[in-house]
Parts: C-alpha cells; sequence; structure tokens
C-alpha cells in the first residue's frame, strides 16, 4: 500500500456571526447534470443589491429567473475548543491521511455481498461474511464503540446512537449500507487490480463498494471518532443507521431499521436524514455540489402468457412467445409523455444554467424567457431539453425498460408458457396507476386479437390461454423535500456546511435521482431527506471522485474521501448547533 504527502483542501473562512441564520447573498450558479447515480442538480438564484457588474436594465425576464437560485453564506461551527479547532488540520496531516487511506481499503477488502436471492441471516450462510464487517467497525473505531450504543436489527442492521444532552431537540441521522453488488466471475480478469484489494495507487482506492457506499459509511465513523476524541459531546442526538441489502431489496435492512426508529422515536421526529446520492463536481465550467431531495417512482410489472403447448412440426399461427413479443412492441412503442411538473426540481436547473452556465444551450434560455410558468410553455421547455440526451430525457420522462424475458424450453416443444418483466422508473407528475394501467390497455388489446382472457392485477395466478400481469414491487414518486433558506432550515444547514468546506464559489443546489435508495423506507420520520455524498477531491476529480459505480474498476479517490470526513465533522457540529423555528 502507498503512502501520501501532505495536501490540504482548501481553506474555509468564518462567516460572520449573522451567517448562522441563513443570510441569503448572489453567487454564480451554473447548470449541471451529474450523473453517477442518477441524479440531476437544480437551483434556485438569490437577488441581491451588491452583485459585480449588475445592471439594473438586465431583462426583467432574466430577473425572474435569478431571483429562483438562493445560496446560503457558508456556515461554520460557532461553539468550539482548542480540540475541535485542531481536527480539520489533523484530517490533512499526512499520518491522518495514510491512517484514514488503511480504515477504508480495509472495509473494502470484506465482500460483503448482497444478491436479490438470499436466505435470511443465519439461514444462508452468505451472510456470515458480514459479522466479519462488524468486527472491522468495532476494532478500528473503539471510541465509537465506547460511547454510542449499539443495537442489531434483523441481525446484520446497525443503528448507533449518540445520545446527546437535550432530549428536546429531534435527532441527526446518517444512513450508509455496506453490502455491495456482487463481481461477475467473468469480470475479475478485466479488472486493473482485484475487486475486494482495497488497493490504494497514490490516488484512489480501488474495489468493489469503495465509493458505492463504504467511502460514506467510512467518512461517517471517521468522524464520529475524531469527533469524541475531541471530547464532543452532543447536545442533539445523532443515529447512524446501517443498511445491509441496499443493494437488493433493502426491506432486511434499511426497512427493518426504519421501523425501530419510528416505533421508539415516532413520526415526524427526526431533524434531517443524509444518505448516499448526489455529490460536488466540476460541470460546465464551475464547482458545485448537488443535493439529491426527490427520486424518480418505479414499478416492475409481470406479464405472463398462457397457452397450449405441443409438437412444433404443428405450430399455431402465435406462440406465446410470438404473442409476447407482440405486446413487447406495443409496449415499447407506446413511450410516456416528456414533462416538466412543477415540482420537478429539474425546472430549476434550468432557470439556473440559464443565468450562469456559458455554455448554457440557446434555444433552452430563449424558450425559459418566454415559457414563465404556464403548462403549455414547460411542455415545450421539457421537449427542447430531452435533446440534450438521453439522461436529460429521462429527468422528465417515465422510462421504460423491457429487462426479462424467458419462453420455451426446448426447440421442438411448443412454449406453454412465456414471462417478461418490464420497469418502469416514474417521472415526478406522473404515477404507479398511470402506469399499470397503460400496461393492462396494451396487454387487453393484443388478448382481445388473439382470443385471450385478460387477468390483470387480480392477484390469481396465471391460467391457460390468458395474460396476466402483476406489479408485486412498486414505489411511487418520493416526496420533494423542502429547500426554503428563508429561515434557518435543514437545508440550509446542508447547504452552508458545504459551503464552509469548500469556498464561497461552490453552488449548493436541489437535485433530483433517477434511483432509488434506502430512504425509501424513511419517508414517516422527516420531510427533510437529502441523498448526497459529500466528498470531492477537487478539479479533475471525475463524477466528484468515484468511479464506475457497479461495474469493473470501482474506485474513489482519496481526497475526496478526506473531504467527506471533514464535511461531516462540520455537518455533525452544525446540526448541533441549530435552533430552527
Amino acid at each position: 500500500m502507498g503512502t501520501i504527502n501532505e495536501k490540504g483542501l482548501p481553506t474555509t473562512q468564518t462567516p460572520p456571526s449573522s451567517s448562522r441564520h441563513s443570510k441569503v447573498k448572489t453567487a454564480t450558479t451554473v447548470l449541471l447534470g451529474l450523473l453517477s447515480l442518477g441524479y440531476v442538480v437544480t437551483y434556485r438564484s438569490t437577488i441581491t443589491e451588491s452583485l459585480p457588474g449588475f445592471k439594473t436594465e438586465t431583462h426583467p425576464h432574466d430577473l425572474i429567473l435569478k431571483s429562483q437560485c438562493q445560496q446560503v453564506d457558508p456556515i461554520l461551527p460557532q461553539k468550539t475548543t482548542p480540540e475541535l479547532d485542531q481536527i480539520l488540520d489533523t484530517i490533512s496531516t499526512p499520518g491522518y491521511k495514510n491512517q484514514s487511506i488503511e480504515y477504508l481499503s480495509n472495509a473494502v477488502k470484506i465482500p460483503t455481498v448482497s444478491r436479490d436471492v438470499m436466505g435470511k441471516p443465519g439461514e444462508d450462510e452468505r451472510w456470515e461474511i458480514f459479522y466479519e464487517f462488524h468486527d472491522y467497525l468495532e476494532s478500528t473505531f473503539p471510541l465509537v464503540h465506547g460511547a454510542l450504543e449499539l443495537q442489531k436489527v434483523n441481525t446484520h442492521g446497525l443503528l448507533y446512537t449518540w445520545k446527546g444532552t437535550d432530549a428536546s431537540l429531534k435527532p441527526t441521522l446518517l444512513m450508509a449500507h455496506y453490502d455491495v453488488v456482487p463481481v461477475p466471475e467473468a469480470t475479475i480478469p478485466t479488472w486493473t487490480y482485484p475487486p475486494f484489494s482495497g488497493f490504494f495507487d497514490g490516488k484512489q482506492i480501488w474495489g468493489r463498494g469503495s465509493s458505492d457506499d463504504k467511502n460514506q459509511l467510512v467518512a461517517i465513523f471517521e468522524a464520529v471518532e475524531l469527533l469524541l476524541k475531541a471530547d464532543f459531546t452532543p447536545e442533539r442526538t445523532v443515529l447512524i443507521s446501517l443498511g445491509f441489502d441496499e443493494e437488493s431489496a433493502g426491506t432486511g435492512g434499511a426497512g427493518s431499521l426504519s421501523t425501530v426508529i419510528l416505533d421508539k422515536y415516532g413520526k415526524d421526529s427526526i431533524a434531517i436524514i443524509v444518505d448516499e446520492g448526489s455529490g460536488v463536481s466540476e460541470i460546465w465550467g464551475h464547482t458545485f455540489a448537488s443535493v439529491g431531495v426527490a427520486e424518480k417512482g418505479s414499478v416492475n410489472v409481470l406479464v405472463t402468457v398462457r397457452m397450449p403447448g405441443g409438437h412444433s412440426s404443428v405450430p399455431p399461427p402465435h406462440t406465446s412467445i410470438g404473442v409476447m413479443s407482440e405486446l413487447v412492441s406495443l409496449i415499447e412503442a407506446s413511450t410516456y409523455q416528456t414533462f416538466l411538473d412543477d415540482k420537478n426540481p429539474y425546472y430549476s436547473q434550468l432557470v439556473c444554467g440559464a443565468n450562469h452556465a456559458p455554455d448554457f444551450p440557446k434555444p433552452l434560455k430563449k424558450l425559459l424567457s418566454s415559457s414563465k410558468k404556464s403548462h403549455c410553455g414547460r411542455d415545450v421547455l421539457a421537449e427542447e431539453a430531452a435533446k440534450e440526451s438521453l439522461f436529460t430525457k429521462y429527468l422528465m420522462t417515465t422510462s421504460i425498460a423491457v429487462d426479462v424475458i424467458v419462453g420455451g424450453e426446448k426447440s421442438n416443444a411448443l412454449p406453454e408458457e412465456s414471462t417478461l418483466i418490464v420497469n418502469h422508473r416514474v417521472n415526478i407528475g406522473d404515477s404507479v396507476s398511470h402506469v399499470t394501467s397503460k400496461i393492462a390497455s396494451l396487454a387487453e388489446q393484443v388478448a382481445t386479437k388473439h382470443n385471450l382472457s385478460l387477468n390483470a392485477y387480480t392477484g390469481k395466478a396465471p391460467f391457460q390461454q390468458s395474460i396476466t400481469l402483476a406489479a408485486p414491487h412498486y414505489l411511487e414518486v418520493a416526496p420533494v423535500t423542502p429547500t426554503s433558506v428563508d429561515t434557518l432550515t435543514p437545508y440550509s444547514i446542508l447547504s452552508g456546511t458545504t459551503r464552509a468546506l469548500y469556498g464561497e464559489d461552490l453552488i449548493v443546489a436541489p437535485g433530483l435521482m433517477t434511483g432509488n435508495t434506502d430512504t425509501r423506507f424513511f419517508w414517516d420520520l422527516t420531510q427533510h431527506i437529502f441523498r448526497f455524498a459529500p466528498g470531492y477531491g477537487g478539479k479533475g476529480d471525475g463524477k466528484g471522485g468515484v468511479g464506475k459505480i457497479h461495474t469493473v474498476d470501482e474506485s474513489v479517490s482519496v481526497e475526496n474521501h478526506f473531504a467527506a470526513v471533514k464535511w461531516f465533522v462540520l455537518f455533525i457540529r452544525n446540526m448541533d448547533e441549530a435552533k430552527f423555528e
């Protein structure tokens, strides 16, 4: 394993004390589309009296657009001691950096793989390796395990409680997961370094889980360990919830953990939740932080076609596979409208991009200036924006993906049953019921044409001469997290912490995620849910310093990791001091 020389992160400046109350100021903002975990950013510009070069003759439409990108001043903790003041400097020392590298590397070396189909913990031996990760945490972070209460939920769900001195304050909840996706055997020779080596090459730590999600998990534990070493005692309780099956269903881990937390603290009892998500990146010539405040919904529709079998030498006009193929063609041809719902944060991204991104498309800027808030204008705007890329399109469209199709057993036997799974990611403003109804309508057309019965979402098993539809797994669009900064809010604390670490040129913006996280089980605990990966290693660090999640050569830059540790140190302290209205 290599070593690293001293290289600190950008220094932070303590803002005036009044900035503790989320003063709004003008800052340059940019458009971006951060792709690594399927999310985009949005911006809400600010109105100011002191922007250099500001001209009163600015076009009225530009003034309206600029008023939608609010930024807060950097926030640094005000309650401090010499020991607490020293933490950020300590993280920047070569000695601590080498230790931190070892922490994350050792975590990656433990192959905590979860699969779609696994037995219960204690029954399936593939869970046994997870005990090794428990031991790793305990031996690596002794102060955490000495001061925090650990409750094991459903065997491998880990809930840590750092009790605060003021029980009236709602807790801060930090989330992560320590399971990782499998590494297909055939891909192992194509890895630059072995997938569970945790190899450090001088810049990156390589291996499955290095960025998803052990980077964030280890950063949280390092931050708490450092705070405990500095004798920090929180007023606000801090909860750390670690799931163990996020990469499959999440029900055994986060699903069980959320139930325990809800039973103990009650509905709307948590001040803020931070889980994995979007991050800091250089896009279109500017540094920004994208904070996931929304997630698209999802639904898998299972289709089964049952038809008589027989010898393939005497086939009917269409077999079950042929009928299924016809339905697949209809499904893929029946795409969903591209539109921007009022709640979709991508609209604000476009607004701020138009004002502050030098390479923002001119046709979009023109549409933004003329569309105002009419739904017709929004739809035209969405169609134009969708031309930018397929990814951009699916920020405003319900997606259709035919992912699994199975049928037939033998070349000379007619297939009696064919099955299909169609995955949809549901657009903000759309619904699961709209998706399932649309599939049912298409299936009815095919069933009528071929004289088959339609068995749509009845819960009954497939039967002969029928098309059966089921939607066993679905999730509605997530509630959109509030991002107001008119008063001191959880979003303003997160935003101010991030700008304190990276500087006032950084723009913090709400974002949309096309994928789903473990936070889907925690909606009842708070409306302030953020999917955010705070680490960043500086310009040239790629998409927040993380690379190739879920595929060959997953890695993370160590500078990204060091910055994440610093962020959690500041964030825990800032949340501890926050007095929300």
